[in-house]
């Protein structure tokens, strides 16, 4: 199998080195604006399975050479690009899959059904993390119960010794942090799509020891298009954000002072977005080149199993890879991109066309993928509760 790997930055890096280790990827070009750029642990395959080539995402002649005879394309790039790229990976006849979080633009893609299935191809965006992990996770509960009332999920990617005062460290685009506590939520609400204000909904939610109490708040992206599809099927279905404690109370303020703002204001003259200043501001303290990370993630589906309450919880916890040097948010993000990627062009997924990760993934399968790669996936069934 080649892939195609658009965007070399963490998580299209991570992507690759996942496919890098699977013995029946022969060959991954990892595509991005700057050919200067590899990380430390994809250097040991440059010349040999991997290669590198400049490619700009803007300008489609630049990618469709890229795609030829390449059997899938893995999309790291920044949401806004999926669209195109969709497009030009079906014109090519290779599989797709991207790692979505914009349900606009996911809907897009949905209208080229039609000309994926006339191509042969499989298409599947929303896979990463959240959106991704969090929605196979969720289809697993649904599938197995009789009747399913509701279905609630929690994910966080967390400093693993945090400082104050927001207890957080950059584990991915600080832009795209922002953009989810500034968009409105999407819930399904007494079985009807609703949105909700970010930053909302705070409640406390306990893990084992060493994470003990966390807080959760509704923020957008990570449940894409799952309360479209369950709406009235489903009386709750919400996707909420994990941090340490005090995180949103702090964060609402900067929010409401304006600091997250997209509109510039003039500043000695000069005209600046208050969100740009804020970014460069916090950039320099929140990213931690030392500082090792954790993802920590919860699905609980609740509902009837042969005429008895019953709850199926999925629990993660994932820590930064000291050996690879590979965070926990690449490996849980990133991996699941290339498994999703691998499970399509050996045929683990055999259904053509556009399709979200909850209506054409195996859980089973998925799980055990995730397994091979150190990523365990911790079940517990509850009843009577």
């Amino acid at each position: 199998m080649r892939f195609l790997v658009l965007g070399g930055g963490a998580q299209g890096s991570a992507a690759a080195y996942d496919l890098l280790k699977s013995p029946k990827v022969t060959e991954v070009v990892v595509g991005d604006q700057r050919t200067d750029r590899v990380a430390s642990f994809l250097r040991p395959f440059l010349g040999e399975r991997l290669k590198v080539e400049a490619v700009d995402a803007r300008d489609p002649d630049s990618v469709r050479p890229a795609m030829e005879g390449m059997d899938g394309v893995v999309c790291a790039l920044p949401y806004y690009f999926n669209l195109e790229m969709t497009q030009l990976a079906i014109e090519a006849g290779a599989h797709f899959c991207d790692l979505g979080g914009n349900t606009e633009i996911v809907a897009q893609q949905r209208e080229l059904d039609g000309m994926a299935i006339e191509r042969g191809v499989s298409v599947i965006p929303d896979c990463g993390l959240a959106p991704g992990m969090v929605n196979i996770l969720a289809q697993a509960g649904i599938d197995e119960l009789d009747e399913v009332d509701s279905v609630r999920m929690w994910v966080g990617g967390l400093p693993q010794d945090p400082e104050p005062p927001l207890n957080y460290q950059i584990v991915y685009s600080m832009e795209g942090v922002l953009d989810y506590y500034t968009t409105p939520g999407l819930v399904l609400h007494e079985g009807k799509p609703a949105e909700v204000e970010p930053l909302t909904g705070l409640e406390q939610v306990s893990f084992p020891e060493p994470l003990g109490m966390l807080e959760a708040f509704y923020t957008a992206g990570g449940i894409s298009t799952l309360p479209y599809r369950y709406q009235g099927q489903l009386r709750t279905m919400e996707y909420k954000t994990l941090r340490y404690p005090g995180h949103a109370v702090l964060m609402k303020a900067i929010r409401s002072l304006g600091l997250l703002d997209l509109e510039p204001i003039e500043v000695d003259g000069h005209a600046i977005p208050p969100r740009r200043f804020f970014i460069d501001c916090v950039t320099p303290k929140l990213r931690k080149p030392k500082g090792q990370d954790l993802v920590v993630l919860r699905v609980e589906i609740r509902g009837e199993k042969h005429h008895a309450h019953h709850a199926i919880r999925f629990d993660l916890v994932d820590y930064y890879d000291e050996a690879s040097g590979i965070s926990a948010m690449m490996r849980t993000t990133g991996f699941s991109l290339a498994l999703t990627g691998i499970m399509q062009c050996s045929g683990e997924i055999r259904e053509k066309g556009v399709r979200t990760p909850d209506e054409t993934v195996v859980p089973r399968a998925y799980m055990d993928g995730l397994a091979r790669r150190g990523i365990q996936i911790q079940r517990t069934d509850m009843e009577g509760f």
